[in-house]
């Protein structure tokens, strides 16, 4: 029966903490993935290998135990005997243990379960899901991340978008309101996994800036500009929305800076009907820069009765 060392298969101290253990799984097990080494024999058994080394390495108590038998293993084997302490099941054998992976799946059926003499024998068959009354492990796959760019008209009304994945077109909805750097989740539609049990593709909206409007949370934020005369004496000036064109009433005296706030004409609140944030108008003055010789003489005299 082969020894096999699961520190050297991951590429770690055995002095290693958890956390570079985990690093150095993840980092093997992309690699190795099935998905990305289709029909490939060796990427396959490393990738078997990996998975083992790190059920073994990554729970403290079979670290421990493996740590302590070494090279020794064969010698507990061929004597009957186990490693005392850990939970037990009721065939005698190691109790079972959690692995985010089916081994039948990985390594086929009917062939074995694939793992070592010593993982199998030291830990108890059952483990695998291989002995009688075994529990099947399970793993989900991996999930993916992709961006999906809109613009603000976009995310005010909603809108879609035909991502390709592998083999499948995939048409991504998004709902009105939607905010900039909002995942969506794509259920099973990730990885392959054990049996139905997929990953998940996650979509991450981007919103390109607008150049009239600024979005906080569901309000929009813009400038308008009127003109003196109107700001002087009052009166009406058309504003842009995102839902249309809507006439405002400007109050006499009105001075440059002043915001005024138009209920719901925000953007939508991202699932909810019917519900808006507000659009807020920060109105700017504009003073004229070039007046006749008539206009001149009329604001001279006004500016005398002042």
């Amino acid at each position: 029966m082969e020894y096999k060392d699961y520190y050297k298969t991951l590429g770690v101290d055995k002095k290693a903490s958890q956390d570079d253990i985990k690093k150095a799984y993840r980092k093997l097990a992309v690699k190795y993935h099935p998905d990305k080494n289709k029909d490939n024999k060796t990427a396959e058994e490393k990738f078997k290998l990996v998975n083992e080394a790190n059920e073994v390495l990554s729970d403290p108590e079979k670290r421990k135990k493996y740590d302590t038998l070494g090279e020794n293993w064969r010698q507990y084997e061929q004597a009957g005997s186990r490693p005392s302490g850990g939970p037990r099941s009721g065939n005698g054998r190691s109790g079972p243990f959690t692995y985010e992976g089916d081994f039948g799946d990985i390594f086929g059926e009917g062939g074995g379960s694939g793992f070592s003499d010593f993982f199998e024998q030291f830990f108890g068959r059952g483990a695998t899901g291989g002995g009688r009354g075994g529990r099947s492990a399970h793993f989900k796959g991996q999930d993916y991340l992709t961006d999906m760019e809109i613009t603000l008209e976009e995310a005010y009304h909603g809108t879609h978008r035909l991502i390709q994945l592998e083999d499948e077109k995939l048409r991504i909805a998004t709902k009105p309101g939607v905010h900039d750097d909002q995942q969506l989740r794509v259920k099973g539609k990730g990885g392959k996994g054990s049996k139905d049990n997929h990953g998940d593709l996650y979509v991450r909206v981007h919103v390109t800036p607008h150049p009239r409007y600024s979005r906080k949370g569901d309000d929009l934020y813009t400038t308008h500009t009127i003109d003196l005369f109107t700001a002087v004496l009052g009166g009406h000036t058309i504003v842009d929305t995102m839902s249309g064109q809507v006439k405002v009433k400007i109050d006499p005296g009105t001075q440059t800076g002043k915001t005024i706030r138009m209920k719901s004409k925000g953007m939508p609140v991202y699932g909810k009907q019917n519900q808006f944030g507000d659009l807020y108008v920060q109105l700017q003055v504009h003073v004229p820069e070039q007046l006749t010789d008539r206009q001149r003489e009329l604001f001279e005299q006004l500016k005398s009765t002042y």
